[in-house]
């Protein structure tokens, strides 16, 4: 028996229809959004820390801001989508922010300028955030609503190593010319706004569905459910453990990776992501979500303990594959718990609290993976999460035993 709340239909009729294709749609959204901002992404860290000359923590504290600015962005989005009944809107115009934005890294001249694009950008991701994924729940079948979450996540992380793929490239042939690197990411991030406004049809809003004037009163939230909230306070904790994939970058470029190889640490890791995220899923259909949870928290301390005492290339790559692995096994499976538990005329505000929540707790993480580093070097950053790691473990471990002996 699990944590949280199961439909006993997902169980029963897992797999008889296929994923609808406004599902697939949105993962091709994703996954050229993902191409462009990774293309970035991946030369970003190394970028600021090489070119401009900023701190370890400077990047842990950019990059934090960046991502608690996406998650404070997707509560009041996910909230208006559900105060308007349609999601499709606001998902397209973070798609368009974004996409608008990106030619301003190109362009900047100081650190400022980076930050203020990350800013923007972060602004974006989340307007589009909790809409696109409650736009997810309402368009896949309940007992299809795990694999459709992992093919989601699957065809978002494809961009996320194709676009360090092509960054590496880009950056060969242009002798590490890093601006000519983020003007061709541009184009990608163009496309992914055509995909979503020509090619994703929002589904006709069922007539019983409860109308939701003002999602974030108090009286709404409570709504939200006991299970919902255990759901983001699991989450809350697991995010603690693990910190931004800047650091992974930070790791390779400490043990002598070239700079223009650099990338390939996204590669790898986004690889063992997206082959791992659509089978979790649809595991998760069929079995206790909450022991697939598990299994990825015990992969995320393996690839702690690997790359802190790693000191070669071997050692990295193996770290950054349990890392991939690790986010495969967890993070499609978080966003379906918030489908399983959530009311559907809730589900934007439930998409944006949740991430409101993990989106702090990722700026904590961050910043504190940063002043480690800065203080006691890569080792002491992954050990760190590694203990955090196997605390959430014990906890969840308990909750889970808990449940199961009433």
């Amino acid at each position: 028996m699990g944590i949280f709340r199961r439909d006993d239909e997902m169980k029963a009729s897992a797999g008889r229809r296929g994923i609808p294709a406004g599902v697939w749609a949105l993962g091709f959204v994703s996954m050229l959004m993902d191409i462009s901002s990774e293309m970035i992404h991946a030369l970003l860290p190394v970028y600021m820390v090489a070119v401009l000359g900023t701190s370890m923590l400077t990047v842990g504290i950019i990059e934090g801001i960046a991502e608690a600015t996406a998650a404070i962005t997707r509560i009041f989005s996910g909230a208006l989508s559900d105060r308007l009944g349609r999601r499709k809107f606001l998902a397209a115009l973070g798609y368009g922010l974004a996409a608008f934005t990106k030619p301003i890294f190109p362009l900047a001249p100081s650190i400022g300028w980076l930050v203020a694009a990350r800013f923007i950008d972060r602004v974006g991701k989340g307007i589009r955030g909790a809409p696109r994924d409650a736009l997810v729940a309402d368009i896949a079948p309940p007992e299809l609503r795990g694999a459709s979450f992992g093919l989601r996540q699957s065809l978002d992380t494809v961009g996320a190593f194709i676009g360090p793929l092509l960054a590496i490239g880009l950056m060969w042939l242009t002798a590490d010319h890093f601006r000519t690197v983020f003007w061709i990411a541009v184009i990608p991030a163009f496309l992914s706004l055509a995909v979503i406004l020509f090619a994703v049809k929002e589904p006709e809003r069922p007539q019983e569905l409860r109308r939701v004037r003002m999602p974030l009163r108090r009286e709404e939230l409570r709504r939200l459910g006991a299970g919902y909230w255990r759901v983001v306070a699991v989450a809350a904790v697991f995010t603690l453990a693990r910190f931004s994939e800047a650091f992974l970058i930070l790791k390779a470029q400490s043990i002598g990776l070239p700079l223009a190889l650099v990338p390939v640490v996204l590669v790898l890791m986004s690889l063992a992501y997206s082959l791992s995220a659509y089978p979790a899923g649809v595991l998760s259909d069929r079995m206790d979500r909450t022991a697939i949870l598990i299994c990825g928290l015990g992969l995320l301390i393996l690839a702690d303990l690997v790359l802190a005492f790693a000191g070669g290339l071997v050692g990295l790559g193996i770290g950054v594959v349990l890392w991939g692995l690790h986010m495969g096994l967890s993070q499609g499976i978080l966003a379906t718990l918030v489908a399983d538990t959530a009311p559907a005329e809730l589900r934007g505000t439930a998409f944006g609290m949740f991430n409101l929540v993990t989106g702090f707790a990722l700026l904590a993480a961050s910043v504190i993976a940063g002043g480690l580093w800065d203080l006691a070097g890569p080792r002491g950053t992954f050990l760190t999460g590694a203990a955090f790691a196997t605390l959430t473990v014990a906890g969840l471990a308990t909750l889970r035993h808990r449940r199961g002996s009433r």
